[in-house]
């Protein structure tokens, strides 16, 4: 659809240059193969109508090689709707968790999806959002519980009646191996089927101009060959490509980085096996030769299920069909994809305009072809530009902008094939507040001609900063006419562009724990600035504390920056009051400039393979004050992991902590520490580990303490040689977990100076646990391990194993697999206190 022209105000830089054709491909940044796949991938979906969409709860749940084989070999036009955006995870190329996470996995799901050509839908909403991943479950009911099931089958029906797929498919069962958010969302998806089609479910959507949507078939991934109806041999080897699906799907599924994904796959067969559970095209037979079986596959299907009030269209589908084919047939003939695209063009919106008040077809008839026309218009609109060889290239001067700020958007047009384009408008959208200086004009290109242009676009000094879920605050739309038809095409920059705070201001540290049992007379809080705004700025900057009872010296600081200087550090002394009650507190940095409070911590994401993107959230110490003990002169090694915070934590509350490097474990003198601890899956991260564990077996063995954290078993565990005893970790991981944060702990030896020296350990330390208690329990261990806790999901047997300890030779090996790095890391008071006994152990025992 063309959109209407933005309005323009002021004055607009214009430069045009007429250059020396160059047809040179390698010219436009791609090759003359890239070129070629481009328009392949651009004409492929023009034959057929077939849509299907892919159900799943995080990023990396899609059905990759399935998902290729669809788009990319079939055409069929290929969705994905994931619920959440992946952000309890842990990642595996950086620091980012939590909703810094959240959106690195977005990102790294656009890459893969548009790799594939899929069209992607998150039901996650917002950072705040009740539809996140909170973490493992068990259920789907707990899932639904925290998620808001209501909710979350509201949006996905909005996503179906939005897509309007033929097919649906979940990527899992709804089976209790299965994690509790992949069952909530097969569960909504099967609700679905019948839900989309009905009127009165969410009828509000109706109204806003959606319309109901009946999907067709309904598959599952089979159990068994007994439950298979249909199987798909997808280990087909593309020419386009150059690899088989699966191997395009592995292609697409390495974007996903911060989880480890993608694989190495081979050339040969692949067979996808399915189960149709749900048809509204007729009985549920026992075998298909294929998921299209029963189903239109092109508008000549179309024209043969038309009944008597719709002959008129009969001859019409037929021949708009024959058009499409022939566009398929052109290729790899731009020229000639060009033109048939524009002549089918006209067609389809012609076919459209009579369509839509055709009162004597049937309405459900009406609307299903409306919106079949409506995507293939959309894919001739993409077929025209590929076709065209019109290379736009969009450079933003300063894509990170201030409120008040402007920047040069910089669009260079090449006409790199054979055929002339004319009338090419340029719109750019931004957000209503916002301003462009210029006046449109149209222009023509010749084959083998340039041009460019300049515009100004302008922020007002109230717009919004920076938010990651609206849409992009700069695209571009171009309109240009072939053969008397006009079409369009929307086109991002490559750079992000954002409206940051004039200054970011981040709090060091963001975390922070006060010790009641000896509350330190002063606490030294850094404020690290960042200015983002041009030239010269003073800036005044302030700590707002808890209360009146918290003292500041030098209470406002005033920092200047040049014109060149980016980043300035203040440091602030603060008393916290003797008498400090238990409890959370918080203390917001703020920065004044012109009278303007600034209180934003922008945190730049960056990667290769994704780009920059920012996370602004409020620049905030987050503390928790509560009483802990430990032995002043206890000294802690620990094997740092990379996937946990847990020996920073520690030392800021006084232990002495020294971080152990690869010499330290190959011939330092680890007998000067009472305990060593292993982070969080260090046998996976840390080769120095595996190759020198042996040293700290025998560190053990003549009096250390090892404490060591979790580890999956495939992370290098050897259940026979990486304990100084046989230590089997459970698995699968579904059935030796505890997922209940508020699960209740039994204390099996509660005289163990574990639980008792050098913090007392109650009720209490159990509650206000995150997201979960235990992860890998082990499932199998020697009889030298004693055992020390017991706990269990709601209706589940009990486990025993999250604290194993055992005497070797002179010293102990303590395994324990609960959520430590969660709880202290999230400044939960009970993580510190029974983590430091555990370490505290030797001089306490």
């Amino acid at each position: 659809m063309i959109k209407k022209a933005l309005n323009v105000i002021l004055s607009f830089v214009f430069i045009f240059s007429m250059l020396p054709p160059n047809n040179d491909a390698n010219a436009r940044g791609k090759t003359e193969k890239e070129d070629s796949v481009d328009l392949w991938e651009a004409v492929r979906p023009l034959t057929t109508t077939a849509s299907f969409l892919n159900t799943g709860a995080h990023p990396d749940d899609e059905r990759s090689h399935l998902d290729a084989y669809l788009s990319r070999g079939k055409g069929v036009q290929t969705g994905l709707s994931l619920a959440t955006r992946g952000k309890a995870g842990q990642n595996e190329i950086g620091d980012e968790l939590g909703n810094g996470l959240a959106i690195i996995r977005t990102h790294e799901l656009e890459k893969s999806s548009a790799l594939l050509g899929v069209n992607l839908f998150i039901l996650n909403h917002g950072f705040n959002d009740s539809i996140y991943d909170f973490g493992f479950s068990k259920s789907p009911e707990e899932t639904l519980k925290k998620w808001g099931g209501e909710e979350a089958y509201k949006r996905l029906i909005k996503v179906i009646r939005t897509f309007k797929p033929d097919i649906v498919m979940p990527s899992f069962r709804d089976v209790d191996t299965q994690h509790g958010h992949h069952r909530a969302v097969t569960e909504l998806t099967l609700k679905a089927f019948k839900g989309a089609a009905d009127p009165d479910v969410f009828p509000e959507q109706l109204k806003d101009g959606l319309t109901t949507w009946q999907i067709k078939k309904l598959y599952l991934p089979s159990e068994s060959d007994k439950t298979t109806t249909t199987q798909i041999q997808i280990g087909i080897k593309d020419p386009i490509y150059d690899m088989t699906y699966p191997q395009l799907g592995e292609k697409a599924r390495y974007f996903h980085k911060s989880q480890g994904m993608g694989r190495d796959v081979g050339d040969g067969p692949e067979t996808v096996n399915l189960q149709l559970v749900k048809s509204a095209v007729g009985a549920i037979p026992n075998h298909e030769s294929g998921i299209f079986d029963s189903l239109p596959y092109n508008f000549s299907d179309y024209a043969k299920q038309l009944k008597k009030g719709g002959h008129a269209f009969k001859g019409k589908l037929n021949h708009l069909q024959k058009e499409l084919n022939s566009i398929l047939k052109a290729y790899p003939n731009d020229g000639k994809v060009f033109d048939l695209s524009h002549q089918t063009l006209k067609d389809v919106r012609k076919m459209k305009r009579q369509l839509a008040h055709f009162k004597p077809m049937a309405k459900e008839t009406r609307e299903t072809l409306l919106h079949k026309l409506d995507v293939k218009e959309r894919q001739l609109e993409k077929a025209s530009f590929v076709a065209s060889r019109l290379k736009v290239n969009i450079n933003v001067k300063d894509p990170k902008l201030t409120k008040g700020d402007a920047t040069k958007v910089e669009i260079t047009y090449a006409n790199n094939g054979e055929k002339t384009i004319k009338k090419i408008k340029t719109n750019l959208l931004i957000p209503k507040e916002w301003r462009i200086e210029g006046k449109q004009k149209s222009l023509t290109l010749k084959p083998g001609e340039e041009t460019k242009r300049v515009y100004t676009v302008k922020v007002p000094k109230n717009g919004k900063l920076y938010d990651f879920f609206a849409k992009p605050s700069i695209q571009v739309e171009i309109n240009y006419q072939h053969k008397h038809v006009t079409s369009a095409y929307t086109l991002t920059p490559k750079k992000r562009v954002a409206v940051l705070p004039k200054v970011s201001v981040k709090a060091d540290p963001e975390n922070l724990v006060i010790n009641t049992s000896e509350v330190k007379d002063s606490v030294n809080v850094k404020v690290n600035v960042h200015k983002y705004a041009e030239g010269k700025m003073r800036t005044k900057l302030s700590l707002k504390l808890p209360s009146s009872d918290w003292k500041l010296d030098h209470p406002d600081q005033t920092i200047t920056f040049a014109k060149d200087e980016t980043d300035k550090t203040a440091q602030f002394t603060i008393h916290p009051p003797k008498n400090i009650e238990k409890g959370k507190f918080n203390i917001k940095a703020i920065a004044k400039i012109d009278g303007i409070k600034l209180n934003t911590t922008v945190q730049n994401i960056t990667y290769p393979h994704i780009g920059t993107d920012y996370y602004l959230y409020p620049a905030t110490v987050e503390g928790a004050a509560f009483p802990l003990s430990y032995p002043k002169d206890l000294k802690v090694g620990y094997i740092d992991s990379g996937f946990d915070k847990v020996a920073d934590a520690l030392s800021d509350i006084g232990i002495n902590i020294t971080k152990l490097t690869e010499e330290n474990l190959k011939s330092g003198d680890l007998s000067k520490y009472d305990t060593i601890v292993t982070g969080v899956r260090s046998y996976l991260s840390r080769d120095d580990l595996l190759k020198y564990n042996g040293r700290l077996l025998d560190y053990v063995k003549n009096g250390g303490h090892l404490v060591v954290q979790y580890n999956k078993p495939g992370d290098n565990w050897n259940p026979d040689t990486s304990a100084p005893y046989r230590l089997v970790i459970g698995h699968p991981s579904i059935e030796w977990r505890v997922t209940d944060e508020h699960a209740k702990v039994n204390i099996l030896r509660p005289k163990s100076p574990l639980f008792n020296k050098p913090n007392q350990i109650t009720g209490e330390d159990w509650s206000g646990w995150v997201q979960e208690r235990g992860l890998y329990f082990p499932m199998e261990w020697d009889d030298h391990f004693k055992t020390y806790l017991s706990m269990a999901d709601p209706g589940e047997d009990a486990f025993n194993s999250g604290i194993l300890m055992a005497d070797y030779g002179k010293g102990t090996y303590l395994y324990t697999n609960l959520v430590w790095y969660r709880e202290i890391q999230n400044q939960v008071p009970g993580g510190y206190r029974i983590f430091t006994n555990l370490i505290s152990y030797p001089l306490t025992k």
